[in-house]
Order: C-alpha cells, then sequence, then structure tokens
C-alpha cells in the first residue's frame, strides 16, 4: 500500500481476524489504533528465541516461519503464521524471554503492539485481560490436539489435520478456509517430524483420492470435508 495505513484500514485487516471479530468495540478500536506497520525482508529474523519479549503481532501479509533448533543443529518447524494470525502473545503473561525463533518466510507487512503499550492499557483496563487470555488458550487447545495427535494418530491424519490447520489460519481466519495453501513438502515434514519422502506419499495418495491437488510450492484442497474425515482418524 502506497499510502500511510489509517486506523481504518489497520481495522480493516483486523477484521479478518477471528479472535479480533469477537473483541467488544472499545477494545478493537485501541487495537487499530496502537497497531503500528512493520515491514521486514524475506530471510530476516524478526526475533530469535531467548529475546526479550517485545510485544504483539498481527500478519496483514506475507509469511512468518516459527522454529526452534537443538545443539547440535536439529531443527523443527512449528508453524508458518500469515494473516490473519497473532504471534507474540505468550509473554504478555509471563514477561519471559521468546519461547522460538521467528523468521520472514516471505516479504511481511506487519502490525505491531509494543510490550510496554499493551502491559499499560491491560493495567488501566484489567476487565481485557480475559480478552487475550482467550488468544492465548486458542493456542493452547491447538498445541494440546498436536500432541495428542503425535501420540494416537497415523502420520496421514496429522497431514491432514495440519492442513486443514494451515488453511484455516490455526482457528484464526474468519472468512472461512483458503483453498489454497503456500507451503513446501519439506515444511509439512518438518512440522510432522517426518521425512519429505513420507509427505509426498501421502499427498500422491491424497491426490488420488481426489483430496487435493498438489502444484509447485502450493496445495489446493479439494474435500474439506473428506479431509476433516480423515484428520479424525475415520
Amino acid at each position: 500500500m502506497s499510502r500511510p495505513l489509517t486506523a481504518e484500514d489497520r481495522l480493516a485487516a483486523l477484521k479478518g481476524s477471528a479472535w479480533f471479530a469477537g473483541l467488544a468495540a472499545p477494545l478493537q478500536a485501541w487495537i487499530a489504533e496502537n497497531a503500528r506497520p512493520r515491514t521486514a525482508a524475506a530471510g530476516t529474523r524478526l526475533f530469535a528465541r531467548g529475546d526479550a519479549a517485545d510485544g504483539l503481532y498481527f500478519v496483514m501479509s506475507g509469511a512468518i516461519r516459527m522454529t526452534t533448533s537443538t545443539a547440535d543443529g536439529r531443527q523443527a518447524l512449528l508453524a508458518i503464521a500469515e494473516a490473519p494470525q497473532w504471534f507474540g502473545d505468550i509473554a504478555l503473561f509471563d514477561g519471559l524471554p521468546r519461547t522460538h525463533d521467528a523468521w520472514v518466510e516471505s516479504d511481511v507487512l506487519l502490525l505491531h503492539i509494543p510490550q510496554q503499550d499493551v502491559a499499560r492499557f491491560l493495567a488501566q483496563h484489567p476487565a481485557y485481560w480475559k480478552a487475550f487470555g482467550l488468544l492465548l488458550t486458542q493456542k493452547l487447545r491447538l498445541a494440546f490436539g498436536a500432541i495428542e495427535g503425535a501420540v494416537l494418530l497415523p502420520v496421514a491424519a496429522r497431514l491432514a489435520g495440519r492442513l486443514l490447520a494451515i488453511a484455516g489460519g490455526y482457528g484464526e481466519r474468519s472468512g472461512g478456509s483458503k483453498r489454497v495453501i503456500a507451503v513446501q513438502q519439506e515444511q509439512l515434514g518438518l512440522m510432522l517430524s517426518v521425512s519429505r519422502q513420507t509427505v509426498n506419499q501421502i499427498l500422491k495418495d491424497f491426490e488420488t483420492q481426489g483430496l487435493l491437488h498438489r502444484a509447485r510450492g502450493a496445495i489446493e484442497l479439494l474435500d474439506l470435508d473428506r479431509l476433516r474425515a480423515v484428520a479424525a482418524g475415520n
């Protein structure tokens, strides 16, 4: 966008978030007024694990890759955040350092509310703590679901569930799920701790069944209901 973002521009984008759309109007207005645009180029790191918390982020365009790695160099891809997703909310509650690395997957336009601004606002309006708690518990439910799936479900069910989660913005996309998601097979393997070859074979099986269509760097979801059934282990 060539012209500066107005509060109205920010509000329109923010309403794509299911969490934001459910907030009380005064809190919506405060967020839209105080969230400031921030850009970052692909390949740069927004923050690193162990960095001091610097606030809450909202993705307007582009994508952020959430990763963590071990001392011996092994890496796990936790999630890819796209519009209209939020991140950075854990540290609002405990004030502790970042739990993972955030890399810019593709050029991003973010909205950012500094940590001290949110803390000051909530000190003045403590009734709104619950609203931010709902943002956090949404992620907690997803995390428990992923843990349960890793223990109980076959890889095909876990892969179907992850595709659906990405399409739905991990529960944040208020306008329904995307049909085409930009994700690499290698990235899906890192998310599920399986090989790219395993992901490729399962996606090929899904494509044969008419559940999806594979394209270069993207996957088109053709039958969400049947994918949901697979994700549930049926």
